[in-house]
């Protein structure tokens, strides 16, 4: 089969695996409010801070939390892919200098998972990917798993990381028009049971067939934007997009910034008659009572790394990504696309407050991720329960 296609011309995509009723997506999707963990598998995890704790970015550590996740009956996890040189973010933590890449990382999880949706972040247009390649390696997981596989699929917004690679940053728009015609043909291979000979603007191909077929469909589509290139780009495309707030970390003002920007996601997605789902990513501190969470907060802010808050924040501003623009540089000390901070019931009360404001579920991240995790799981989680969040 011979297909030549370009920005307005059709390439089977074949069913997605939220169209099939047993499929992994489709279980998690029954779920009032999803709840993902975005594993720290980079050294400082999301909090350029010096206040002790036990967050490790190694394989055993993220392999534990993963099975915690689970355990509790979590529906996903993945991590960022980044390519920060020697020294990271610098400081004296050298935040962020070392990292586990999260393809490999999700490949060893799926031995060590069993229900678990496991989620491979992967910059597509950086080094010699081929969309043949993804959809073979993408293919193999998805059998692996049983149909948990997903990929978020990134075009990297930092020029350093380009040249890396040996290549110029490429403008952009036209980064998600590249990725736009790498899944089309992802989906393509996906799809056809015959050989395929494929020709766009940026990538051929021919004869290529792919083996194992994907047990529902495809595997599960992810992408993170805030711009409009990237809102059009999930609206073809994407089961989950995770999204961050225009107006900062702060909640309150998060909460009035959201509604119109899931809005024009979902409605993006509707008008290409599909239906995708919004994740933004908060870190919580939850203790007891609102004060101890509050001394919490405050004492990992008194304990950050100041170099590496700056260095940090300097890097988000450097990107041409419009994801981050209106984060502050305080609040890059605690990370977080968006922070709750609170008892169990204030952490439950912004979570409704979340899904009024169009977010379809969260990617948590924690401070001390083994200990904080287990308490959401204690404290938190049986009152989404009877909050009608969670089943």
């Amino acid at each position: 089969m011979a297909l030549h296609f370009n920005g307005s011309q059709h390439c089977p995509q074949g069913q997605g695996p939220a169209e099939f009723d047993h499929s992994p997506l489709a279980r998690v999707l029954a779920q009032p409010f999803l709840l993902g963990l975005f594993l720290p598998i980079q050294s400082g995890a999301w909090s350029p801070s010096q206040l002790p704790r036990g967050t490790d970015w190694h394989f055993d550590y993220n392999r534990r939390l993963t099975q915690q996740a689970e355990a509790l009956g979590l529906d996903l996890v993945f991590g960022l892919a980044q390519w920060n040189a020697k020294g990271g973010h610098g400081g004296s933590i050298r935040y962020r200098e070392d990292s586990l890449d999260p393809f490999v990382t999700t490949a060893a999880l799926a031995a060590v998972t069993e229900r678990i949706l496991l989620i491979s972040t992967i910059h597509v247009l950086y080094g010699p990917w081929h969309p043949l390649h993804l959809a073979k390696f993408g293919a193999t997981l998805d059998s692996i798993t049983g149909g948990r596989f997903g990929v978020n699929v990134v075009t990297g917004n930092l020029e350093s990381h380009a040249r890396m690679f040996g290549t110029a940053q490429v403008e952009h728009d036209t980064r998600y028009r590249m990725a736009d015609e790498f899944v089309r043909m992802l989906k393509a291979y996906w799809a056809s049971d015959e050989n395929l000979d494929l020709a766009g603007e940026f990538w051929r191909s021919e004869q290529a067939y792919v083996t194992p077929r994907p047990a529902f469909g495809r595997p599960l589509l992810v992408n993170a934007t805030g711009s409009p290139a990237g809102v059009e780009f999930a609206a073809r495309h994407s089961d989950l997009v995770f999204i961050t707030s225009p107006a900062g970390a702060e909640i309150e003002a998060a909460l009035q910034a959201l509604p119109a920007h899931t809005g024009a996601i979902h409605a993006a997605a509707a008008g290409h008659g599909r239906r995708v789902r919004t994740l933004i990513n908060p870190m919580v501190i939850c203790k007891p009572t609102d004060g101890e969470a509050r001394e919490y907060h405050d004492a990992i802010v008194a304990a950050q790394d100041r170099v590496a808050v700056d260095n940090f924040f300097a890097s988000s501003q450097a990107r041409d990504s419009l994801a981050f623009k209106g984060h502050q540089r305080d609040q890059k000390a605690v990370g977080g696309n968006i922070q709750l901070v609170g008892s169990p019931n204030t952490i439950v009360e912004q979570l409704l407050r979340l899904r009024q404001a169009g977010c379809d579920g969260v990617q948590l991240a924690f401070y001390d991720f083994e200990p904080d995790l287990a308490y959401f799981g204690e404290a938190v989680l049986p009152l989404l329960k009877q909050a009608g969040l969670r089943r």
